[in-house]
């Protein structure tokens, strides 16, 4: 994941706003006590995605990949006052957690946390949520297609799909890793698929691990 310049990425964190302080001290949880805790989004993600949040003010986010709920959080920032954000995870000791850092950000009565399988998860959500207006996908990448499927019909016109990790530390262009490393085939086939798609425009940002931002037309 890190292959971008050390000290670019640091000079873009040093000219972009802090993070709340409940993110801070989440953030140094995370890197103290748990297993890869890469998996974090980070301050200069997520104040990107505080930012798309922010823009849109959504009325439905749905979060497929939780962790410690750091995406979560800054997703939650930017929700209507009558918004709601459901976020997926198949590990129960990160949502524990993630819920506890939703308690002291006081965003516990806006966020629905759910353990189990994302993809059954989401077909049950599909039928209660009548649409969502931002969908931010960092799970299994093996299944990135399927989360697509399953939410491009229930995207509202403008609403926002954002896909992490599609640049794969850089393996995506490594034609050796394109032949032979199946999560990277996969997030190739991924992001063909999107850019084909003329249900919608779709922009591959260099952020981090890269974030393939897509928006329905």
């Amino acid at each position: 994941m890190d292959f971008i310049d050390y000290n670019i990425v640091k000079y873009a964190e040093d000219h972009t706003s802090e993070e709340p302080a409940y993110l801070y001290q989440l953030n140094r949880y995370t890197h103290s006590n748990l297993l890869k805790p890469r998996m974090l989004s980070g301050h200069l993600q997520g104040r990107f995605l505080a930012l798309m949040s922010q823009l849109i003010k959504p009325e439905y986010v749905l979060d497929i990949g939780t962790y410690t709920g750091y995406s979560a959080l800054c997703l939650a920032e930017g929700l209507s006052n009558n918004g709601h954000l459901y976020t997926i995870d198949r590990n129960d000791e990160v949502l524990a957690v993630a819920q506890d850092y939703f308690a002291k950000a006081n965003f516990s009565s806006k966020i629905s946390a759910l353990h189990g399988n994302a993809i059954e998860l989401i077909e049950q959500l599909n039928e209660k949520v009548p649409y969502w207006n931002i969908v931010w996908m960092d799970a299994e990448k093996a299944d990135y297609i399927k989360y697509y499927n399953l939410c491009i019909d229930k995207m509202v016109p403008g609403g926002l799909i954002m896909a992490d990790n599609v640049l794969w530390s850089g393996k995506i262009i490594d034609q050796k890793e394109l032949e032979k490393d199946e999560d990277t085939i996969l997030l190739n086939e991924f992001n063909a698929m999107v850019q084909n798609d003329t249900r919608v425009e779709n922009i591959l940002m260099p952020i981090r691990d890269g974030i393939m931002m897509i928006r329905k037309i």
